[in-house]
C-alpha cells in the first residue's frame, strides 16, 4: 500500500529499526539510503552508513518485498519504490506496493507534489481493484511517472531551466493521464467479468430450475422466463462486443457479481409481463387463429425473448397496452346554465 508519512526533522542516525520490534518504515530506509549514499561521497574508503542501510533494506524487504522499481533523489531525503511481496500461499497472487516519501523534495514545488499525489491516488485504486498483469502493468506505469517527476524535484538531475521543467511536467502528466485510461479500461474489462460472471450464475439457474418444471408440465409463463433470462445475457453480451457497457468499476467484484446476478431477475420479469399481457387479451400476437399451439407458443417465447432483450421495449409496449384512464364527460347541466347567463 501507498505510504504516506511526514519526513522526520533529523535523520534517525541514533534508534535502529528493529529496536523498535517493528519493520522499519519507508522513510526510514530512505534516511538510511540518503546517510549512505552522502557518506560515500564524503569518504568513499571509510563510509558508515553501508552496514545500516542495508541492514534497513533487509528489514524492509523482509516485510514488504524486494524492491523491483526505484528512484532515489540525490540532494535531499525522497524516494519512491515499487516492492513485490511474494505469494504466501499457492492460491494467491505476489503483491505490489507502492511506496513515496517526498516531501522533502516537493515542498517548494506544488504543481510536481500535485502530480505526485494523482500517483498515489492510481497506485491504491490499482492495488484494490486490479489484478494479476493489468496490476503489474498499471503499478509499473505510475511507479515510473513518479519517478521521472521525482527526478524533477532533485536539483542534481533537473533540466535546471524552467522552461525545460515545465515542459517535462507536462509530458509526465500526458503519461499520468494515458495510465489513468488505461486503468479505467482494465478496471472495467475486469468489473464486467465479475458482472457477466453473476449473470450467468443467475440465469443458469433459473433455466435449470424452470427446465425442470417444463419437464413436468407446460406452462406458458414459465418458457417466457426462460426466454426472458437468456434474451438479458444475450443483450449485455452483445454490449460488451460493441465496447459501450460501462460499469461502477471501484465498488469491487462482491458488487459487480451482484448486480450482473439481477440483470436475468428484471429480464425475466418483464417477460412474465409480456406473456400474462398475450395471454391474457390485453395484447395480440400477429399470427393466424388457424396456427397450430407449437407455433403459438414458440411466438411467446420468442416475444419473451425480446422483453428481456430489450428492457425499454418491454416497457414501452406494456405501456402502449395498458388501458388508458378516460377523461371525464362534461357536465351538460353546467354547460347549458352557464350559455343562458350568458345571453
Amino acid at each position: 500500500m501507498t505510504e504516506l508519512v511526514q519526513p522526520l526533522t533529523t535523520a534517525p542516525t541514533q534508534a535502529e529499526p528493529h529496536d523498535t520490534g517493528h519493520p522499519p518504515t519507508f522513510s526510514e530506509l530512505v534516511y538510511a539510503h540518503f546517510n549512505w549514499w552522502r557518506s560515500l561521497h564524503d569518504d568513499p574508503a571509510h563510509h558508515q552508513g553501508n552496514e545500516r542501510y542495508h541492514r534497513v533494506r533487509k528489514q524492509f524487504e523482509a516485510h514488504h518485498g524486494p524492491v523491483v522499481h526505484a528512484y532515489w533523489c540525490s540532494d535531499v531525503e525522497s524516494a519512491i519504490a515499487l516492492t513485490e511481496r511474494p505469494r504466501t500461499k499457492r492460491w494467491q497472487r505476489h503483491r505490489l506496493d507502492f511506496h513515496r516519501e517526498s516531501d522533502w523534495a516537493t515542498k517548494s514545488k506544488p504543481e510536481i507534489a500535485a502530480e505526485l499525489h494523482r500517483c498515489d491516488d492510481l497506485a491504491v485504486r490499482a492495488q484494490t481493484v486490479l489484478t494479476g498483469v493489468r496490476q503489474r502493468i498499471c503499478l509499473q506505469l505510475v511507479a515510473s511517472s513518479a519517478a521521472h517527476l521525482l527526478s524533477l524535484a532533485d536539483s542534481s538531475s533537473s533540466p535546471g531551466d524552467d522552461a525545460a521543467n515545465a515542459a517535462a511536467l507536462r509530458r509526465e502528466r500526458a503519461a499520468i493521464d494515458r495510465t489513468t485510461e488505461y486503468y479505467r479500461h482494465a478496471a472495467n474489462g475486469q468489473a464486467q467479468i465479475a458482472y457477466f460472471g453473476g449473470m450467468a450464475t443467475v440465469a443458469a439457474a433459473i433455466c435449470l430450475i424452470a427446465g425442470l418444471a417444463l419437464t413436468v408440465d407446460w406452462a406458458t409463463w414459465v418458457a417466457a422466463l426462460i426466454a426472458g433470462s437468456i434474451g438479458s445475457v444475450v443483450s449485455v453480451v452483445q454490449r460488451i462486443n460493441q465496447g459501450d457497457f460501462e460499469l461502477e468499476y471501484d465498488v469491487g467484484r462482491p458488487y459487480a457479481f451482484f448486480l450482473g446476478g439481477l440483470r436475468p431477475i428484471i429480464g425475466g420479469a418483464l417477460a412474465l409481463a409480456i406473456s400474462f399481457a398475450f395471454t391474457s387479451g390485453m395484447m395480440h400476437l400477429p399470427i393466424s387463429s388457424t396456427d397450430t399451439q407449437a407455433n403459438q407458443r414458440l411466438a411467446i417465447f420468442v416475444v419473451a425473448f425480446l422483453a428481456g432483450f430489450s428492457e425499454r421495449w418491454a416497457q414501452d409496449t406494456l405501456a402502449t397496452a395498458a388501458p388508458k384512464a378516460k377523461s371525464p364527460a362534461p357536465d351538460l347541466t353546467t354547460t347549458t346554465a352557464t350559455t343562458e347567463a350568458d345571453q
